[in-house]
């Protein structure tokens, strides 16, 4: 499955330049430039991604998954709905990138309840920043972040940076992994 998700991405949502031309929202600039969502708005990638994202996570006693709106969220909806096919069920969440100014006013959208042991996924980390506010508002909500998984890892420090804050960061795939597929496809 990872094989077949690495070569989705590269097709779909890999590009590459010689100079560094991709503006990235950390605002640095880049080689490459990887938009996951044509992959995780995919039936296909939706269906590889819930089966990663679930593996990387059954060992760790999670009640739910969720991560930044909107980039984690067809990642948390695909691997909450495999890990009830596979017998061990969470729920998904979806943190705002601003608060709720009405109702209820919190942070976060799902079914859940302070005290709940929960995963942040991100699907393209650089600085890991996304996920760091994710881990801060999940915290502001009395959830206890346990793990992070990363769809797609730059390798650009984002993990190191994550890591002083959680027990546990994961990643699906590399950097690495992507340009070695990249270049072995040209």
């Amino acid at each position: 499955m990872k094989n077949e998700l690495i070569d989705l991405l590269c097709k779909k949502s890999f590009q590459f330049s010689e100079e560094p031309v991709f503006k990235l929202a950390s605002g640095q600039t880049s080689h490459y430039y990887i938009n996951c969502k044509p992959v995780t708005l995919s039936s296909r990638g939706l269906y590889l991604i819930g089966h990663l994202v679930f593996d990387a996570l059954k060992d760790r006693s999670i009640e739910a998954v969720g991560g930044m709106t909107f980039g984690a969220d067809p990642i948390a909806v695909a691997a909450s709905l495999i890990s009830e096919t596979r017998g061990a069920p969470f729920a998904a969440f979806s943190i705002r990138k601003t608060q709720k100014d009405h109702g209820i006013v919190k942070w976060i959208e799902g079914d859940l309840s302070a005290g709940q042991r929960v995963a942040i996924v991100e699907d393209v980390a650089t600085t890991g920043g996304s996920s760091l506010k994710a881990i801060e508002r999940a915290r502001s909500e009395g959830l206890f972040v346990d793990c992070v998984v990363m769809l797609v890892d730059r390798e650009e420090g984002g993990a190191e940076n994550i890591q002083k804050t959680v027990p546990e960061v994961r990643s699906i795939v590399t950097r690495a992994e992507l340009l070695a597929a990249y270049r072995g496809g040209q």
